[in-house]
């Protein structure tokens, strides 16, 4: 049996609304996401394993859509998952947990630098080499997801306002290619990142940490 013959069940129609189908990888991916986000927003390290998990399903969805730097932009997120996974584990002082700190102004800096050409190179490169219908919007989202990811990684507290931006941007794209469930799925994000954000703020106040370089 082939990797196809295992993934391709995935891709088959769960349920059909208003003649468009729904495949069984968006709705397990709908159920994993806004598990994995609930996780990240607790800080709770089994997000790592769960998100994981998530982007693999979400990456079939964004392929078969023809969101195509969404959909490689899942492979850098196991890269980045089993980072932050280890990270949150043994990141902090003294090899023991992270603790949630502020983005340092270097830092910000090599984001910011990061992600527009990030963009800028992704644009150019879904223009010219794929058939995307939306090459900016989609190499944005992913630049800003990568920095997202970055700062959840290291428990930054400013990746919610970045996770924020993105989902803001999401959800019409996803409606647009006709990804209702997934579209719905980041609208439950969006609130879900924004109790985050609070989450976090709550916990440096308890416990501050030095602002990172």
């Amino acid at each position: 049996m082939t990797l196809a013959d295992l993934l391709g069940p995935l891709l088959e129609p769960a349920f059909t609304f208003r003649g468009v189908s729904t495949s069984w990888a968006e709705v397990l991916g709908f159920a994993s996401g806004v598990l994995t986000v609930w996780l990240v927003v607790r800080q709770h390290i089994s997000n790592w394993p769960i998100g994981i998990a998530n982007v693999v399903l979400l990456g079939l969805v964004f392929l078969s859509a023809g969101l195509y730097a969404d959909a490689a932009l899942q492979i850098v997120y196991i890269l980045l998952g089993l980072y932050g996974w280890w990270q949150w584990l043994y990141g902090g002082a003294g090899r023991g947990r992270l603790s949630v700190t502020r983005t340092g102004p270097t830092e910000w800096i090599g984001l910011v630098l990061a992600g527009a050409a990030a963009t800028a190179v992704l644009t150019a490169v879904l223009a010219a080499w794929t058939d995307s219908a939306v090459p900016f919007w989609d190499a944005l989202t992913t630049a800003l997801s990568l920095m997202a990811t970055y700062g959840q990684c290291r428990k930054l507290v400013e990746s919610w306002w970045l996770w924020i931006a993105v989902d803001v941007i999401y959800i019409p794209l996803y409606a647009y290619k006709d990804l209702y469930l997934t579209g719905a799925l980041y609208v439950i994000f969006l609130v879900l990142c924004v109790s985050g954000l609070l989450s976090w703020r709550r916990a440096m106040a308890v416990r501050p940490e030095p602002v990172t370089a």
